[in-house]
């Protein structure tokens, strides 16, 4: 037997015995070591008190318990019944001891328990590395299956490039209502190129009288026109912009119609879903270029709304500042004239300081009213032809002062105006006559692009139909300096 089974073998042993003696009742017992006559056992190990002929260290006749963490000092008895038996099985434990003692020595006892510590850390450090290794081992699988799933996804976007198809940045992939979309018209083209349906082509035809070899050269050829037409979706692509969608569309049309013209010997064209899908690709793209057209529109309108808001405080606050200090002015000459006693003068005085209070009371007025402007119907038939108006509302002072800010060097001629009036609820008017006709609005875009196809009579019905009382409506625009220019008169 080996050395570490002998020591396997004792510790066994040992445990055994250990696990004897922790059942032997407290009380005096055969010295082990045999050094002394008897030796004090409380229960689960042997203490210092002994008994030894000549050296009295605690009498051997009194039963009394030293006293120790877990001994009431109480008298230990023996069972009145069994006491033979107990008294058998503990002479027998007590041999066995001896025995073990005997054999290997206290010292060598000591060892073994050591040695058995030693065992069990080596055991539960060997368990540790065996955990580790498992937990390495299942992240080395996991990166196994992200490599191996790398590795398809390579291939097939090598097997993809080969037809052309590339994963190129697409307008539509930063938007978030046109991603998810853009993703599925995605998966749906590579599927028919993968399935062999964004091509048709002759399936008998030969070469050199080889139906193997006209197989090939048909394969080739639609790889080929695949990957010429391929490239031109993906230009189109990257060349939409917002207002030229149909001419994008228009382009890969006859790229389509091209491929199927080259490939009359063998039948070869696009099929009609794979075309429909890049059609459908090339619409997102335009879509989001429309909508970022738009943002930047409202941004821009937004800008000027708060520009032209701005003018407007500064004109409300410089023309109440001028009547208050007109209203100054009078109220100190009218002290003067009554202190003269000119009565008339005084009149005259009052009423135009009460034409004063009115006028400053109606600024007040529009600065606490948001909603109160003129309404303005205009047209500019040298720049936008006949049957062409702007409706739009501003809540200037002087009205006349935005109509002519439109009407500056942007556009060759100035506006004519149709109508310019008041309204308590401006921004509700406008918005209503916008309602009315938004299906003539020339910019469908940019609605702050207040231009529609319309006659200015039929503006004039609409705001009868609001019931809006306007004071004077000129139907025929004069348009002198277009009409000067074009007779040539100047």
């Amino acid at each position: 037997m080996s050395d570490f089974a002998h020591t396997i073998v004792s510790i066994t042993a040992d445990t055994e015995g250990n696990r004897a003696m922790a059942q032997m009742a407290e009380g005096w017992y055969a010295d082990p070591t045999k050094r002394h006559e008897k030796r004090y056992w409380n229960g689960s190990s042997w203490t210092d008190h002994v008994f030894t002929k000549g050296t009295q260290s605690v009498d051997p006749y009194v039963a009394v318990a030293p006293t120790s963490a877990g001994v009431t000092g109480q008298e230990r008895k023996v069972p009145l019944f069994g006491a033979r038996k107990h008294a058998k099985s503990l002479q027998e434990e007590n041999d066995r001891l001896q025995g073990l003692i005997d054999k290997h020595g206290l010292g060598e006892i000591a060892d073994l328990d050591a040695a058995r510590l030693e065992v069990i850390a080596q055991i539960s450090q060997a368990r540790a590395d065996l955990a580790g290794a498992q937990a390495a081992q299942q992240l080395a699988d996991a990166q196994k299956r992200d490599a191996e799933q790398d590795l398809v996804n390579l291939r097939q976007a090598a097997s993809m490039q080969e037809f052309g198809i590339y994963d190129y940045e697409h307008p539509a992939e930063s938007s978030v209502t046109l991603a998810t979309e853009l993703a599925g018209v995605r998966v749906q083209i590579k599927q028919l190129v993968a399935a062999k349906r964004a091509t048709s082509a002759s399936s008998n035809f030969t070469f050199n009288n080889s139906a193997k070899q006209g197989e090939r050269f048909v394969n080739d050829m639609s790889k080929l026109m695949l990957r010429s037409y391929n490239a031109e979706a993906e230009n189109c692509v990257k060349t939409v912009k917002a207002g030229n969608l149909a001419s994008a569309q228009q382009r890969l049309t006859k790229s389509m119609e091209q491929v199927e013209k080259l490939g009359t010997m063998i039948n070869l064209s696009i099929t009609a879903p794979y075309h429909r899908l890049r059609l459908k690709e090339l619409e997102l793209a335009a879509r989001h270029m429309q909508a970022l057209q738009a943002e930047k529109e409202a941004e821009r309108a937004h800008r000027e709304e708060l520009r032209e808001q701005r003018k407007v405080e500064a004109e409300l606050k410089a023309a109440r500042e001028k009547l208050e200090k007109e209203r100054s002015h009078y109220e100190n000459a009218l002290a003067a004239l009554e202190a003269k006693g000119d009565v008339e003068g005084a009149a005259r005085l009052r009423e135009k300081l009460a034409d004063t209070d009115k006028a400053i009371a109606d600024v007040d007025y529009r600065a606490a009213n948001a909603r109160a402007g003129y309404v303005y119907v205009i047209s500019n038939i040298g720049a936008f032809g006949p049957d062409v108006v702007k409706i739009g509302l501003t809540r200037r002072l002087e009205p006349m002062d935005r109509v002519n800010e439109l009407g500056d060097a942007s556009v060759p001629f100035r506006f004519d105006v149709h109508a310019l009036f008041f309204a308590d609820d401006a921004v509700t008017l406008e918005t209503n006559l916008h309602q009315r006709f938004a299906d003539r609005r020339l910019n469908k875009i940019n609605l702050r692009r207040e231009y529609f196809r319309a006659t200015p009579q039929e503006v004039l019905d609409a705001l009868k139909e609001q019931h809006v009382e306007v004071l004077e409506f000129t139907l025929e625009p004069a348009a002198e300096e277009y009409r000067a220019s074009a007779d040539g008169s100047v």
